[in-house]
């Protein structure tokens, strides 16, 4: 019998963001072994579904709430695609998915950079600004040096993205968006860190002129681990690369 015309079982709750506010939830479900028994339903917000909001390091606006399934009817009709090809479902839309979290991640760290630049030129330390500081400019040069080297591998990924289509994508860029991604919240890592040194006492307040780097610091590890965590992402990346090469040697 097919699992879309019985009862989902009951499962432990899960959790995901905005689950506080939707009222579909696109699951993938267990429909027979391995990865061709794995099916994806459309969820409606019915009896036997409750969702519970999680308090995060990020804002509530974000919606993130456990889900817990008890005994839901679906329809046969919510199953999106074919039932069994649902692991193809997952796969295709996370090559868009990272590049989207990518896009934020770089912008975000840019931001950063250029508060780290107008604060070091505004603050007086022995008579001279934090820009006349090597130290600080040194600091800088890092955090400049790995923002524009992401914010060149973004373009270069997006640009040919536009130019193929999207079963060309899911071959030829899955490995690249993922080790894309993978670099660039470890980027994230040392502009907070380096952030924070710049702004000092003021990069770890909530308000005044250091919000931003306080925002920064506080939610930037929320990247590193949404849309697959670096580790995943980095064997990913690898093995895609894998895939592709001759069985060379020196």
């Amino acid at each position: 019998m097919s699992l879309v015309s019985r009862p989902l079982p009951s499962r432990p709750p899960m959790w995901i963001t905005n689950g506080t506010a939707c009222q579909y939830f696109t699951t993938a479900v267990r429909t027979g072994p391995g990865a061709g028994g794995i099916s994806m339903l459309l969820i409606e917000r019915t009896d036997g579904v409750e969702t519970k909001p999680i308090k995060t390091s990020t804002s509530p606006a974000a919606g993130t709430s456990y889900v817990t399934f008890e005994n839901v009817k679906v329809p046969v009709e919510n199953l999106l695609g074919k039932e069994g090809a649902g692991f193809q479902v997952i796969m295709y839309n996370f090559n868009h998915e990272r590049w989207v979290m990518c896009c934020a991640a770089i912008r975000f760290a840019r931001l950063v950079v250029e508060e780290c630049f107008k604060w070091a030129n505004q603050r007086k330390v022995f008579g001279k600004s934090l820009l006349e500081q090597p130290v600080i400019r040194n600091k800088l040069a890092h955090m400049i040096a790995e923002v524009e080297a992401h914010q060149n591998w973004l373009e270069n990924l997006t640009y040919q993205m536009t130019q193929m289509s999207y079963k060309e994508q899911s071959v030829k860029l899955a490995g690249p968006i993922a080790l894309l991604k993978f670099s660039s919240t470890r980027m994230l890592h040392n502009v907070s860190d380096n952030a924070c040194q710049i702004f000092g006492g003021r990069g770890i307040t909530k308000t005044g002129m250091g919000r931003v780097i306080e925002v920064f610091q506080r939610t930037y590890k929320f990247s590193a681990i949404l849309g697959g965590s670096e580790e995943i992402l980095a064997d990913l990346g690898v093995r895609q690369a894998m895939r592709g090469f001759p069985n060379a040697r020196l």
